[in-house]
């Protein structure tokens, strides 16, 4: 592979530190034994929040009532698309039985989780779309009960367009708080919350390490960092589109890399003289953070040949991969690792983080070699069964025995060895 940096990262995404992990365990400590006492006295601290927690179906509809109609219907066309996306994920994923051998059959079931818990970051934006992605996803999959959270707007709490999606989106109950103290909420089954059978949704550095710290006996959707973007382009793409792809990736934070490889000189020079003007351009903090990540973080590589940009690409295996070159098809089948894949100019990441139907929760730092994204696969549980009858027992049994004694399991093998004596008494007390 022949790759020739024009711009190189100084930087790297910084890793979670060690006095986040720290007070993210001390934190969980305190709210296991606390509880939602506990968990107040964060949200009071953390959040400058003294209003109640829980959401009630009166405050639901007076912020519905509040959101513009033209908003609202913005809102249902994404929503849209992102349950019919899911539902028909959820339809690929079937029951199934089939018989091995004569009397030996054997199954799987699809069963979706009892409980989920969904974060719904806010801060600097309000992420409407990550209500839609994480609620409406658990609920096409058949999930009963789905606890949102999300920390509060200053006095006003959740803003009025979120608590609209994450109703629309069929959350079971809203909770007005965030960070480490609102994953506990949902983990530990606080203010009248079931205990959450898994935990999905993005967040800040101290959500994605209490999701670490609580995964096990407690599902996630993934261990998430921060959001990075690569495009693929050749001599066909239009620098200014290039260019305005990545700032809109860049603007996400300091702390999420950007990557452009190319087999075209003149679009990487182009875009690298360009990239700078439209930060510029950006309002604060979009601006800062943007400018920040592409000084710090930012690649611009130039590539003899397609393949070599696919390897490129598979190496770093991001989050989200954008090609804008000739021949999609063959990207398509070619690219193997990446959260999800933008094929063509006339898309753009913008359109799967907001409203195009595919979810916008996916793996970050390289996990793409590995993992998909949030899908509802994640909240399904694939579970097997077997049934056995007179016909298959003779030889399933001896099978089974000689191998368990070949391991030097002799209590295996005699669990098999008893229900061929108990066959052969059935048989001789039947004849």
């Amino acid at each position: 592979m022949s790759v020739t940096h024009l711009k190189t990262a100084p930087g790297e995404p910084p890793r979670t530190a060690a006095d986040v992990a720290d007070t993210v365990q001390v934190m969980l400590a305190r709210l296991r034994t606390g509880g939602a006492q506990v968990a107040l006295e964060y949200a009071r601290q953390l959040d400058g929040w003294y209003g109640a927690i829980t959401v009630t179906r009166a405050e639901i509809d007076a912020a519905v009532a509040r959101v513009p109609q033209g908003l609202k219907d913005d809102i249902g066309w994404a929503h849209d698309n992102i349950s019919r996306f899911a539902a028909a994920q959820r339809a690929t994923a079937q029951d199934m039985a089939l018989e091995l051998r004569p009397g030996l059959w054997a199954g799987q079931r699809q069963i979706p989780l009892a409980a989920a818990g969904c974060y719904v970051p806010g801060g600097r934006y309000s992420h409407i779309a990550s209500a839609l992605m994480s609620i409406a996803t658990a609920r096409e999959a058949g999930v009963p009960d789905i606890t949102a959270c999300s920390p509060p707007n200053g006095s006003q709490g959740i803003p009025d367009a979120m608590l609209y999606a994450m109703d629309l989106s069929g959350a079971t109950r809203i909770l007005t708080i965030g960070g480490v103290q609102g994953i506990a909420a949902m983990a530990f089954g606080l203010f009248g919350a079931p205990t959450a059978d898994i935990l999905v949704g993005p967040g800040n550095a101290y959500v994605a390490e209490a999701k670490r710290q609580l995964f096990g006996p407690i599902g996630i959707d993934m261990f998430a960092g921060p959001t990075d973007s690569l495009v693929l382009a050749d001599d066909t793409a239009d620098p200014e589109t290039v260019a305005a792809d990545l700032v809109g990736q860049a603007e996400h934070g300091s702390n999420s890399p950007v990557w452009l490889v190319t087999t075209h000189r003149p679009l990487a020079d182009a875009v690298l003289a360009r990239v700078p003007a439209l930060i510029a351009e950006l309002p604060e903090p979009n601006r800062a953070a943007a400018t920040a990540a592409w000084r710090d973080l930012a690649e611009v590589a130039l590539c003899d040949t397609p393949e070599d940009m696919a390897q490129y690409a598979d190496a770093k295996a991001p989050e989200h991969l954008h090609v804008q070159a000739r021949d999609l098809p063959w990207w398509r089948m070619r690219l193997r690792a990446y959260g999800s894949l933008f094929l063509g100019e006339n898309t753009t990441v913008a359109f799967g983080d907001k409203a195009a139907g595919p979810n916008h929760v996916l793996p970050t730092s390289g996990a793409a070699r590995y993992t998909g994204g949030l899908s509802v696969h994640k909240f399904l549980k694939t579970v097997t069964w077997q049934e056995v009858d007179a016909r298959a027992l003779p030889d399933l049994a001896r099978v089974t025995a000689s191998l368990s004694r070949a391991e030097g399991m002799e209590g295996h093998a005699r669990s098999a060895d008893i229900r061929l004596v108990t066959q052969s008494r059935t048989a001789t007390s039947t004849g």
